[in-house]
């Protein structure tokens, strides 16, 4: 006797004349893609929202695995909340925008933009309610446990209760406003990432009133319980809102406080600046920091215990729909749990690491006559940032430089370079920086900079009208024997010592004419009128970086058409660009092998029979962030290795000023390779495996192999003292 699913499976031939019906359909994609035409079928993409959803999906796995110390997990817990804030300030309020304006466009996976959101919803519903399990039923246990307690004012005894209500009427309350909201008095204004209080009060009459108190946020969100040690790595804390909520009385005196709730807004922060109207283009980006902060709300995260009457009243004067609110097990915003990193608790944290010296520092040598013997490359953060600012500081010093120039995205609240660069130009010396002042959310940071930098007689630039300027380059002019001679330092990274202890990246370093021409032109496309089409060696986003690589893509596919080994790997942030995804489906049909290391968004679909079975996508999650960028071709035996500043995205590729540069050096494209390619696909800890789905799992290891993670391989080879820029040049492996 069969079941009903049975039943069906036999009688209904629809299975067999779907699954024909599709490999008719991939026949014709492939026709079309050796065409050079776009494919139509949308199931060929990934939506790049929820495969950002994926993203940090596998941030929340790194924050329950208990192979990381606590205070990591902690600190992973931590991020994911950020990232998803900044979620839904950029890529949900642009679609929410769409919505509004009755805007339909197709994604490339075939939905609009009211599709999209619902699938958003469904998605970050379920992850809150995950990233709060993490929180109540793993993190909060063991933190507690650990000697590291939150928590909640009901819990503690008399005497914490009174040094806490002390500690309120001296240094909370007076910092505190209440907002009544009635007749006389409008809804508050409730700025963007603001945890509030909706609380309920009654007069002596009986009538009820609502009222907002915003949680300050010039006053820490954990606050500790004083002389509450009980030994010297005991800590215990108590959230910032429920110590006020437990005091409100003293802010509604002669009233009774009924109820209160949390509430946290998310408004849209994704500002527009329309530079062709801007004829100062500082003033312009302050007023549109000053607009951000009254950007439409996108998100309402509400206290789950929160009563419909509450909710109402947010969703209506918020203007948001009920879609918008996402209930949550307090507390709200977990990104403040970021701040019990400080704890000096060393044993929950990763061993410190120290990021290795390529150089010695007791060298009398300046950069210059390093660089001179050969070029150089260094990989973040396993070597130490420590010789680009001394390539500026040398720059600097030395009599005989004539000028530099450079490149500036993200540098970072306290840069060590741009008092250098003042420096050099109170020192006589021509310096010229191209400040991007459009770096979203370091726009304040960078104006301000900026206006050091002009105040010192600095020739400041902003760029080109209509594009970012995301390339990492300094160049220096220096006056040598045999004449002019220029030095050149090209990243995939930002010039941020910050981020280099824990982004990923690689910085190169070069005097050959080749490229110093090359980036000499470039500066020239910044600040000047160059029309320049072509470079040497330099591929330069939007003019020729989008052309090269497909161009090289391309050549792939036609070695493996020949019956030559092809083989094509690439290592990027992002991969969302629609052609360059249809070249890449393209080499696969045409025999290609492609692997792809993705950190984050990949709306290429890999495993479709015929389209994109040749081609395998991981991901690396880990201690440091995965940010460099790397493109090797095989090119039939003569292989071919790249950096680059630019994902391989829309933006990137034709509305951004990006570098990719050649490492022609075999030993130092060895070792790129080794570290950065091929280690990786090695990993079985922080490596997952992108399906056809869409979905990802853990790059497992096979029985009885050890574990192996690549970035702590990496530390241990530097900790071991090995010269890794050293490697012999050897014939790079084929894929199996």
């Amino acid at each position: 006797m069969m079941n009903s699913k049975e039943s069906r499976t036999k009688l209904n031939p629809a299975p067999k004349i779907r699954a024909t019906a599709q490999r008719t359909k991939n026949r014709k994609i492939i026709q079309q893609l050796h065409k050079g035409t776009s494919p139509v079928d949308p199931s060929l993409f990934i939506n790049r929202e929820l495969s950002w959803l994926e993203f940090n999906h596998r941030v929340l796995e790194e924050a329950r695995d208990q192979r990381h110390p606590l205070l990591e997990r902690v600190k992973f817990l931590s991020i994911v909340s950020s990232n998803l804030d900044e979620f839904f300030m950029i890529r949900v309020a642009a679609i929410r925008e769409q919505i509004i304006a009755d805007y339909v466009e197709y994604s490339p996976d075939g939905l609009v933009p009211l599709q999209q959101m619902k699938a958003i919803h469904e998605r970050v519903s379920s992850m809150v309610k995950q990233m709060s399990d993490c929180f109540w039923k793993e993190l909060h246990p063991q933190l507690s446990g650990a000697g590291i307690s939150l928590l909640k004012i009901n819990e503690l005894n008399q005497e914490d209760r009174s040094k806490l209500s002390d500690m309120f009427a001296k240094k909370i309350f007076p910092v505190l406003t209440p907002l009544a909201f009635d007749p006389g008095h409008p809804f508050p204004y409730i700025s963007n990432l603001s945890v509030n209080l909706a609380v309920v009060v009654t007069s002596q009459n009986g009538e009820e009133r609502f009222a907002r108190v915003k949680i300050p946020d010039v006053l820490p969100r954990l606050i500790e319980i004083p002389n509450g040690h009980s030994g010297v790595d005991t800590f215990r804390f108590v959230w910032l809102e429920d110590l006020i909520a437990s005091n409100l009385s003293l802010l509604f005196p002669g009233m009774t406080v009924k109820e209160s709730y949390v509430f946290r807004v998310t408004r849209n922060a994704d500002i527009e600046i329309q530079e062709d109207e801007a004829e100062d283009l500082i003033s312009s980006i302050e007023e549109s920091i000053r607009l951000r902060r009254f950007g439409s709300v996108v998100r309402v995260g509400v206290q789950e215990t929160m009563p419909t009457r509450i909710k109402n009243i947010l969703i209506e004067n918020l203007e948001v729909t009920k879609e918008d609110v996402y209930p949550i097990k307090q507390p709200l915003g977990l990104n403040h749990l970021m701040s019990l990193l400080k704890l000096p608790r060393p044993e929950l944290k990763d061993p410190p690491y120290s990021p290795a010296h390529q150089l010695s520092e007791d060298s009398a040598e300046d950069m210059f006559g390093i660089i001179q013997r050969g070029d150089l490359l260094l990989h973040h953060p396993y070597d130490s940032f420590s010789p680009v600012v001394q390539f500026i500081k040398n720059a600097v010093s030395d009599p005989d430089v004539l000028a530099i120039k450079q490149t500036l995205y993200r540098i970072g609240k306290e840069s060590p370079l741009v008092p250098l660069l003042i420096e050099a130009a109170e020192n006589g010396k021509q310096v010229a920086v191209l400040v991007e002042l459009k770096a979203r959310f370091d726009e304040e940071n960078n104006i301000g900079w900026a206006k050091q930098l002009e105040g010192a007689g600095v020739h400041v630039v902003y760029g080109l009208v209509g594009l970012k300027t995301h390339a990492k380059m300094a160049l220096i002019v220096r006056k040598e024997n045999d004449g002019l001679k220029r030095y050149v330092h090209l990243g995939t990274g930002n010039y941020n010592p910050v981020n280099a202890r824990i982004y990923t990246d690689y910085s190169f370093f070069t005097c050959r004419e080749e490229i110093t021409n090359d980036a000499t032109e470039v500066f020239n496309f910044l600040t000047g009128y160059s029309k320049k089409d072509s470079f040497a060696k330099l591929a330069v986003a939007p003019i020729t970086l989008r052309e090269r690589i497909t161009t090289m893509i391309d050549r792939e596919a036609e070695h493996a058409k020949n019956g030559r080994p092809a083989r094509i790997i690439l290592k990027m942030n992002s991969l969302t660009d629609q052609k360059i995804i249809e070249h890449l489906y393209a080499a696969s049909s045409a025999g290609v092998s492609v692997d792809l290391i993705v950190r984050g968004v990949c709306c290429l679909r890999p495993g479709i029979p015929k389209v994109s079975e040749r081609i395998r996508v991981i991901s690396v999650v880990g201690r440091y962030l995965e940010h460099s960028r790397v493109f090797w071709f095989m090119n039939n035996g003569a292989s071919e290795l790249y950096l680059s500043s630019a994902d391989l995205m829309g933006r990137n590729l034709d509305r951004r000023v990006e570098l990719m540069f050649p490492i022609d050096d075999p030993a130092l494209a060895e070792f790129v390779f080794q570290e950065s390619l091929e280690q990786p696909f090695m990993d079985t800890v922080g490596a997952r495996v992108l399906h056809a789905d869409g979905t990802y799992s853990r790059h497992a290891a096979r029985d009885g192999e050890q574990l192996f993670e690549s970035q702590a391989k990496l530390i241990q080879s530097r900790m071991r003292n090995i010269q890794s820029i050293k490697h012999t040049p050897r014939e790079f492996p084929q894929k199996n």
